[in-house]
């Protein structure tokens, strides 16, 4: 997993550090890891052109301490200070280098652009004339590298307000923070380095997944279709087969040992076509869910429809003690609903940013620009867990880290992709993963059968279901 841990956190270990360490120990760590990471993108250090951007904080001393051990390996480095403050130390080991301090520097066509602007400190727009060195640099010809965080980016949320540098590599020290795996801040960082410093860090706010993180059920020689796991799904209506198609097939391709499959005739028939291999049932919604047979985790809502008969059957999934996927219409019968989640078996709420406002009484807008704060607050609120959809999707438990994909495409935003992954984490629950572990999966392996059937073209709905598979393997692998 790839820790992160917000600022004040960070700080707090930094300053216990700092306390055992001589004076300027840590910023020289921190100096040497960003200098070896920017000698390492350079062709050849000697006779490079480097420049610095120098905020007056900490991150300023980062870039002019490691500009000085450029310079000393025949790099030709000028800093560019953004205001009248700047490390006063950090710029003596520069000039004792040989490098220098301008008003301007050819920033456009340097070899390489150090941003030591602001630090992960910094909160709300950058202002001049920060704002237009960090459009400067991010237009630059060359390399990019970031100090801690892209200027302009929120540590902490991965907000964006106004001007950021948009880097081709982030150097972040001691751990990761969480606005560099979160949108948009992410999506400023290019490739991101961390450079250990000896930080003591306790239990990190936000995690990401390394491929060996995920490990979805493995049928072993003693398998058979009940022991995989048995998912029941309740989705579609005479209007909306698709979602029901679409859903089931998340699920026969995520590995479950049997799918049961119950809705109304016309859906029913539209999935038996396409899937012969489901068990389907068509239910009366008023009589429950007895009716569809044993299963080991519920899915529901996908195409369902929000009236009578949806809500009958989002409540009798509810009441049993079984993990429940809630997803599509039956999130916005919860909105009406919220009753129905205090259950004690686990729920898993799969919202966009606008089912989630209506879950929540917030405006989207105002969830889409914070949306980790959001998402920690639906999953405590409603008692479940919930997986926040988005260009980075986000998992959250009450008290405990929340889970950041980061396999996610902006080629997944178009109808029906959500019906798959609701599937796909269903069989998952069935197949014994806790509820938590499943909808991080899911996500995680959703985005790598979106990547891996794009290839760069549009995909479709089904494109995902048809690439699952090799998603799997490339687990496997």
């Amino acid at each position: 997993m790839r820790y992160a841990h917000e600022v004040g956190k960070v700080r707090a270990a930094e300053q216990a550090l700092m306390a055992r360490l001589p004076e300027g120990t840590l910023m020289q760590r921190a100096a040497a890891g960003l200098a070896a990471v920017c000698a390492g993108l350079l062709p050849r250090v000697y006779g490079a052109d480097v420049v610095l951007l120098v905020g007056g904080g900490d991150n300023g001393g980062d870039a002019l301490y490691a500009g000085a051990l450029l310079a000393r390996r025949g790099a030709r480095v000028t800093g560019v200070a953004a205001g009248s403050k700047i490390h006063e130390a950090g710029l003596a080991a520069l000039r004792g280098a040989g490098g220098r301090l301008a008003e301007d520097a050819g920033i456009e066509d340097a070899d390489l652009v150090v941003d030591g602007l602001t630090g992960i400190g910094g909160t709300g727009g950058l202002r001049e004339p920060y704002a237009e060195l960090a459009r400067r640099a991010s237009e630059a010809n060359g390399m990019v590298v970031a100090c801690d965080v892209p200027s302009g980016v929120d540590a902490s949320s991965g907000r964006v307000e106004g001007v950021a540098v948009r880097a081709d590599v982030t150097v972040t020290f001691g751990t990761h923070k969480p606005g560099l795996l979160i949108d948009p801040g992410a999506a400023f960082c290019g490739v991101v380095e961390l450079v250990d410093i000896g930080l003591d860090l306790p239990d990190p706010d936000v995690v990401a997944a390394w491929p060996v993180d995920i490990a979805p059920p493995e049928p072993g020689p003693e398998s058979d279709k009940y022991r995989r796991g048995v998912v029941g799904i309740l989705a579609g209506s005479d209007e909306f087969t698709g979602a029901a198609v679409l859903s089931v097939g998340g699920a026969v391709r995520g590995g479950a040992g049997m799918v049961r499959f119950a809705s109304v005739p016309h859906a029913v028939e539209v999935v038996r076509h396409r899937w012969p291999e489901v068990v389907t049932a068509v239910i009366r919604p008023r009589d429950g869910v007895d009716q569809v047979g044993r299963v080991q985790a519920w899915v529901v809502g996908p195409g369902l429809g929000t009236g009578a008969d949806g809500e009958a059957l989002v409540e009798a999934a509810l009441s049993t003690d079984l993990p429940v996927l809630v997803d599509a219409d039956g999130l916005t019968i919860l909105a009406r609903r919220r009753d129905l989640l205090r259950r004690e078996a686990p729920t898993v709420l799969t919202p966009h940013a606008g089912e989630l406002s209506r879950l929540l009484d917030v405006e989207r807008e105002i969830i889409e620009a914070r949306r980790l704060e959001h998402v920690r607050r639906a999953a405590a609120e409603l008692s479940a867990i919930v997986l926040l959809k988005g260009s980075t999707t986000l998992v959250a438990e009450e008290d405990r880290p929340v889970r950041v994909n980061p396999t996610g495409t902006p080629r997944l935003a178009t109808a029906g992709t959500g019906d798959v992954l609701s599937g796909l984490i269903g069989a998952l629950l069935a197949g014994g993963m806790q509820a938590l572990d499943a909808a991080a999966a899911g996500a995680y392996l959703h985005g790598l059968a979106a990547r891996l059937s794009s290839d760069g073209a549009p995909i479709s709905a089904f494109d995902v279901v048809s690439a699952l598979p090799d998603a799997f393997r490339s687990l496997a692998e």
